[in-house]
């Protein structure tokens, strides 16, 4: 009997990773993979006609993690000029096609990695069948959720990063206003993301609460700047910088608490995207948690919700490879 094959894509605004999974004995075994910069191509359609032709297998089913709102089949994706309809790429695959919220795959992919891909902020106490929330900052802000239907969880994609940010304090209330002066409407994506935590780092350098030295002006030129926040403030080398990750990352637990109590997700909240497992110290330092309990008359409720981060880059490529093998069935 042939092997039943499926093609899962994580399409992201840096990068998208695309795979051949193989079902073996009821378990999904990756074959091949492969990771491309989105912006080398002018499509999603020839981004996998690119994969396709290396790795040309007929495959049963096939699954589009998309950073983006999917409405009917079709996305407009948020951090890239790519129009994707899921019956043009069916066409391409030659096989049914899914689109889904890149965070749902996420989700997804949470039910089938082992429990070494996860890293534990705080144990908690999960309810059985209890709703999941996933939060994940990358090139973007995603959110969604994990509902149970009676026989099994259904992933709940949702635009929850592009909500209006909420300052809590006078420090936050000031960052409001410098980047309403960049953006006009301010959202926590323009916050909690890559090019956001350099929003972060330059609001603290030009409001003069932190100093940006000249050897530091010139590497923020030629490198990934906002990755070089990131390093500088854990090995604690600019003030500036280790600033700008505190604050970050107070924001970051903040909203992870918010999205935690508007899903009442007691069977526990999941920190995906790139940024998470770069920092994970930082996040491992209290900061995260206290601003994620902070939740006024309900803080009592957040106590009992496990918190984890995702270490495994490759959830959503999973989690679209499971969503595919569900669609195979249907």
């Amino acid at each position: 009997m042939a092997a039943r094959l499926f093609l899962a894509a994580d399409v992201g605004g840096t990068k998208t990773n695309l795979a051949l999974f193989e079902s073996v004995a009821g378990r999904l075994k990756l074959r091949a993979s492969e990771r491309f910069s989105s912006r080398e191509f002018t499509s999603l359609e020839r981004l996998v006609a690119a994969y396709r032709q290396a790795h040309p297998e007929r495959v049963q089913a096939a699954c589009f993690g998309v950073a983006g709102p999917v409405v009917n089949g079709r996305v407009e994706a948020t951090n890239l000029p790519w129009v994707i309809d899921g019956k043009k790429l069916s066409r391409a695959v030659g096989a049914p096609v899914n689109l889904i919220n890149d965070l749902a795959a996420t989700a997804y992919g949470i039910l089938v990695l082992p429990p070494k891909a996860f890293a534990t902020l705080h144990a908690g106490k999960a309810q059985k069948y209890g709703t999941v929330a996933v939060i994940a900052a990358g090139t973007g802000l995603g959110e969604a959720g994990l509902i149970w239907n009676g026989a099994g969880y259904q992933a709940l994609a949702t635009e929850g990063g592009h909500t209006e940010f909420g300052p809590r304090n006078e420090l936050e209330i000031d960052l409001l206003r410098y980047l309403s002066k960049r953006h006009g409407h301010v959202s926590y994506e323009r916050i909690l993301s890559g090019p956001g935590k350099l929003a972060v780092y330059e609001f603290i350098r030009d409001s003069g609460r932190g100093d940006e030295p000249e050897w530091l002006r010139s590497r923020m030129q030629g490198s990934d700047a906002s990755a070089l926040v990131s390093e500088l403030a854990l090995t604690k080398q600019v003030d500036a910088c280790v600033q700008a990750l505190d604050l970050f990352v107070s924001l970051y637990g903040a909203e992870a608490g918010n999205l935690a109590l508007k899903l009442l997700s007691a069977g526990g909240v999941y920190i995906g995207g790139g940024i998470a497992p770069t920092i994970l110290a930082k996040l491992q330092d209290g900061t995260f948690m206290r601003s994620f309990h902070d939740k006024g008359r309900l803080s009592h409720v957040l106590q009992n919700i496990p918190v984890k981060v995702i270490l495994d880059d490759r959830a959503a490529l999973f989690g679209a490879a499971a969503a595919a093998s569900s669609l195979e069935k249907k």
